[in-house]
């Protein structure tokens, strides 16, 4: 049929195969009862069976996260986060250090960026999914503001990010509870009281 043969023309060329690579770009919103952000986060966290890396600059956890994070490194995935050891803020810093204690007793290991401020919001999981974007690891950001970011499934780029994630590491100090200890004589009446108002930061 001439006719069928001029559509022909124009259909797409179909892919023999099709990729099994993604990228989901999403956005979240305070105005709707969808923590997209916050369910993100939770599970990549849950689903992980090896390891799960994550930058960010900000980390005031809600009860949620860190029970997820606690359990996953509980039951052997390796979980790793980094975050700044050089702050824009000085009291969301201090806020972002008094977290550390219970997450580092139940097995995850925090470090913190030494050359300077990190503001990278990552999180890589088995090298098999990704998410980047503006999502920080604190309330205001999962609960109180507009927020974008992709989420990445069976991409090259994941092992790029696992590598750079790698390579941030190395320039990083890990928190031992040696180390936390010096941090709490020195500042630990001001992050107790800073830590009562860790929503708002």
């Amino acid at each position: 049929n001439p006719i069928d043969e001029n559509i022909a023309d124009y259909l797409p060329d179909v892919p023999e195969k099709v990729s099994e690579s993604f990228v989901q770009p999403f956005a979240d919103s305070p105005l709707d009862s969808e923590n997209t952000g916050e369910r993100m986060y939770l599970n990549m966290i849950s689903r992980a069976t090896d390891y799960v890396y994550i930058t960010t600059p900000y980390l005031i956890p809600d009860n949620e996260l860190i029970t997820a994070l606690s359990l996953a490194a509980k039951s052997g995935v390796d979980v790793r986060i980094i975050t700044p050891a050089v702050p824009d803020k000085w009291y969301v810093h201090m806020v972002t250090r008094s977290f550390y204690p219970e997450l580092v007793k139940n097995g995850v290991k925090i470090y913190e960026y030494t050359p300077g401020f990190i503001h990278s919001k990552t999180i890589v999981a088995d090298g098999k999914c990704a998410a980047v974007g503006s999502v920080n690891l604190d309330y205001r950001s999962l609960f109180l503001h507009f927020e974008c970011a992709a989420f990445i499934v069976n991409s090259p780029a994941i092992s790029s990010m696992t590598a750079d994630f790698i390579e941030t590491q190395e320039k990083s100090d890990i928190i031992t509870p040696d180390k936390f200890r010096l941090i709490k004589r020195r500042h630990g009446i001001l992050m107790s009281i800073l830590r009562l108002f860790a929503p708002i930061f």
